[in-house]
């Protein structure tokens, strides 16, 4: 038996306010921003996506692992070269490195790697 419902994602950030911007934009959900803490949910609430202010943030490094990623999202799209084009006009960078065929390694404005995958 369960003991907790409805998980949701935090990531840290140096910007809770921007990333969550970004990250709304790109799933077309809505915004709700307290001090140093941001969620994105869908219009039906069923999903939820905090952003969390930290002091001193450092990004990530990828793919190396001087500063792991400890985790990313990989987001479901139609078509991998629509989705890049609007990933990247909303501020993504695509990731030199690109190791597979069915999805594709961005960083966030943050520097957070996250992949968009066509399945």
């Amino acid at each position: 038996m369960a003991i907790a419902r409805y998980p949701s994602f935090v990531i840290d950030c140096p910007d809770a306010g921007a990333l969550a911007g970004f990250y709304a934009a790109l799933l077309g959900w809505n915004i709700k921003a307290e001090d140093g803490w941001t969620e994105i949910r869908p219009d039906d609430g069923s999903n939820c996506i905090s952003f969390q202010q930290v002091d001193d943030y450092r990004a990530p490094e990828w793919p190396g692992q001087t500063v792991p990623q400890q985790m990313h999202l990989d987001l479901v799209v139609a078509d991998l070269d629509e989705g890049e084009k609007e990933a990247i006009k909303l501020g993504a960078t695509k990731a030199d490195t690109q190791p597979g065929t069915t999805f594709r390694v961005f960083l966030d404005p943050a520097g957070h790697p996250f992949c968009l995958c066509s399945d």
